[in-house]
């Protein structure tokens, strides 16, 4: 029986699964435009409480009318299935940007930094705490402007108590789970800001203890960054709310202010015109790349009657841009896999992940019920002003720039020795009368000694990420992408770990030894392993490291593969 799919919609192509659901590159089939359909699956449809939050989600996008914040255009519910249908458009996460290159520089991070915050700062306007800012839930689009995604686990101001979000941007209140505030929203922001100016997180840890130690008590790190953007940052990371901006509008106030002073009045299009460019280094990872031409219409109107049998709770809007493509955030690195060559073409994004400073990693804290966060969020970036006209125009954009080769050149090995000629025969003496002596056979000429192998080259290992960890079905495998970035050739030892947990967020316990793989002679490497897992956890989990450390430490992904008793 085939799966349940939204109707007055042709789907183009799935752009990844999670641990409650998938998201696929659909087409309105009136209209021709593209849109992202965020699918619940079966399994978590029949659980009331996440069915509750996937609606929440829906309603909560639906109440956002912003430029910075992905649109809804319905949600949908029928006896065989939930759907959101949202707003795609042409963009690469900011932490793709960030694995290749390391950092932004201050005029680019403070770019994006307010394109995300101006997101922030509508959902803040309507009571709502994202919860969950990280470079994975920021989009880049060609032309350098930024949008916030996935608003999976986000809540209201002062309301759902308990820990949540992903450490490594977590502010010190939701550590002790105090309620969601727009602050906490500004100390995630903040620390991602300062990664992107820095090129690491602002606090590591090998396990949540000492994150939670160094987020609570360590001082900000604040002479790692450039003297001018140092106030923004002590500010932004400051230890109790009261002392932060009190939510992401007051921030955009001082960062534009701060920017202004430092870099003068044209530092956004400036530091926009970097991102453009850094983000055309990525032309695969845009899902232009592979998705079909959009339709010839800048409207789109969807109208489902009573015929299929559907219960629509928010209906479609107007206005539907028909130059807006789509991508899934979690898709992001798994396609980039794609491009290295290695990774299967079906390699899924990540369900609950998190890139951690520690070299063990850090998985998502949100606890269980908190939201069907294991869905891949809609990946989404203008590509268009930030303020668009009712009908946009659709002139074709610039062909992409040609990707870089991603093979990795072909290791030189020792020069080959000579092979040393054959001594001819001496000829064979007749019988009488006596011949003279044979002449002498030459010797051989001397092989040359071959020259000393060089030291193997200097490398950095520049990130190790694990893209995507995806069950087979209801069996007890699945199989995992890990990807590692160096600058230099040299030999690279990846050490991969599985590991099954009770708890989401929980390291848990080993699930058989580590795996390790030596890998020299190119700039980009991917793995893909396939593990059966034996252990009783409810929650399975998949860590990478490298030696040489990597400078983002380690990768953890964590899907949840059973529901866990309550009691």
């Amino acid at each position: 029986m085939s799966a349940w799919s939204v109707p007055g919609y042709s789907e183009t192509r799935e752009l990844g699964s999670g641990g409650s659901g998938r998201v696929v590159l659909a087409v309105h089939e009136a209209t021709g435009t593209p849109v992202a359909v965020k699918y619940l699956n079966e399994r978590m449809r029949r659980d009331e409480a996440f069915l509750q939050e996937f609606r929440a989600e829906a309603r909560l996008l639906g109440g956002l009318d912003s430029p910075y914040v992905v649109r809804l255009y319905e949600y949908v519910e029928a006896p065989d299935g939930a759907a959101i249908v949202m707003e795609l458009v042409d963009g690469v996460a900011l932490r793709a940007l960030l694995a290749r290159e390391g950092s932004t520089g201050p005029e680019a991070a403070l770019a994006v930094l307010k394109g995300s915050l101006l997101g922030l700062a509508a959902a803040h306007r309507t009571g709502v705490v994202h919860r969950d800012y990280k470079p994975e839930n920021v989009l880049v689009s060609a032309d350098g402007s930024s949008k916030l995604v996935d608003f999976g686990i986000a809540a209201g101001r002062g309301t759902t108590p308990g820990v949540a979000g992903t450490p490594a941007y977590m502010a010190p209140e939701q550590w002790s789970g105090e309620p969601a505030s727009p602050a906490a929203d500004v100390y995630a922001a903040t620390a991602t800001f300062f990664e992107c100016v820095t090129g690491r997180k602002p606090f590591a840890g090998e396990n949540f203890a000492e994150l939670a130690l160094a987020h609570t008590s360590a001082p900000v790190p604040e002479e790692d960054a450039p003297e001018e953007v140092r106030p923004l940052i002590r500010r932004g990371l400051a230890k109790a709310p009261d002392e932060r901006p009190e939510n992401a509008e007051a921030f955009v106030a001082e960062l534009e202010e701060v920017a202004c002073a430092a870099y003068g009045p044209d530092w956004e299009e400036r530091g926009q015109r970097k991102l453009a460019a850094l983000a055309a280094l990525l032309p695969l990872l845009f899902p232009s790349a592979g998705a079909p031409p959009a339709g010839a219409t800048a409207l789109a109107s969807t109208s489902l009657g009573q015929g299929h049998g559907l219960r629509v709770l928010w209906p479609g809007k107007q206005g539907l841009l028909a130059a807006a493509l789509a991508l899934v955030l979690g898709v992001v690195l798994s396609i980039a896999a794609r491009a290295a060559g290695d990774a299967p073409q079906d390699a899924a994004v990540r369900a609950v992940a998190t890139t951690s400073a520690s070299p063990h990693g850090e998985p998502a804290a949100t606890p269980p019920g908190e939201g069907p966060s294991g869905s891949p969020p809609a990946s989404t970036a203008p590509a268009h002003s930030p303020t668009p006209s009712p009908a946009a125009s659709l002139t074709p954009a610039p062909p992409p720039t040609p990707a870089p080769s991603l093979t990795p050149p072909v290791p030189p090995g020792p020069p080959t020795t000579p092979t040393p000629p054959a001594s001819p025969d001496p000829p064979v003496s007749p019988d009488p009368p006596e011949s003279p002596d044979p002449p002498e056979s030459p010797d051989p000429p001397e092989s040359p000694d071959p020259p000393e192998s060089p030291d193997p080259p200097a490398v950095t290992v520049t990130s190790v990420s694990v893209t995507s960890l995806r069950r087979h079905g209801d069996t007890a495998t699945a199989t995992a992408t890990v990807e590692v970035r160096t600058r230099g050739a040299g030999p690279v030892t990846i050490t991969v770990d599985w590991a099954t947990a009770f708890a989401k967020g929980d390291a848990g316990a080993a699930d058989g030894p580590a795996q390790a793989f030596e890998r020299s002679g190119g700039t980009s490497y991917t793995l893909t392993l396939t593990h059966t897992f034996r252990g009783k956890g409810c929650y399975w989990s998949v860590a990478a490291r490298t030696e040489p450390a990597a400078a983002n430490g380690s990768s953890v992904q964590q899907l949840q593969a059973r529901r866990c008793p309550v009691g």
